[in-house]
């Protein structure tokens, strides 16, 4: 490979991501105790397609909206108790929000303002959800 990657240095060790998947499912099942529900997830998974595919379309999309597009915030949520979402009704999902800040036209007043102003979610853009939660939902890091 000519130009390997530069090692992330959000990188955390698999023993620490293992006590925090541990402390979730520990967590989350003090919640449920004594309620008898089908079992919830506890991972989510996108394809690098996907990814992929949604970081194009906020990147491109974000600008055309007059944004400089710099992550994506990703949200823990419930879907709603209904007939309309089937088998994911009450269960625990993730879903990602582009964050970025309004591009400014004068390039000194921009790096003045990406220093002032924190990134904050894109509400032009649509969410991205439907991960694969996979069968059984419940998956042990």
């Amino acid at each position: 490979m000519k130009n390997p990657p530069a090692k992330p240095s959000q990188l955390i060790s698999k023993e620490f991501a293992r006590q925090l998947n541990v402390n979730y499912n520990t967590k989350k099942a003090s919640l449920r105790a004594g309620k008898e529900e089908k079992e919830d997830a506890n991972a989510i998974w996108y394809s690098l397609e996907e990814l992929e595919n949604y970081i194009h379309y906020i990147k491109t999309n974000g600008a055309k909206d007059g944004y400089n597009v710099d992550g994506i915030r990703f949200y823990f949520g419930v879907y709603p108790d209904d007939e309309k979402h089937g088998e994911k009704a009450g269960l625990t999902t993730l879903f990602l929000v582009p964050t970025g800040k309004k591009a400014e036209n004068n390039a000194q007043t921009q790096s003045f303002a990406l220093m002032r102003e924190a990134s904050s979610d894109i509400e032009s853009l649509e969410p991205m959800n439907y991960g694969n939660i996979g069968r059984p939902p419940s998956l042990i890091y």
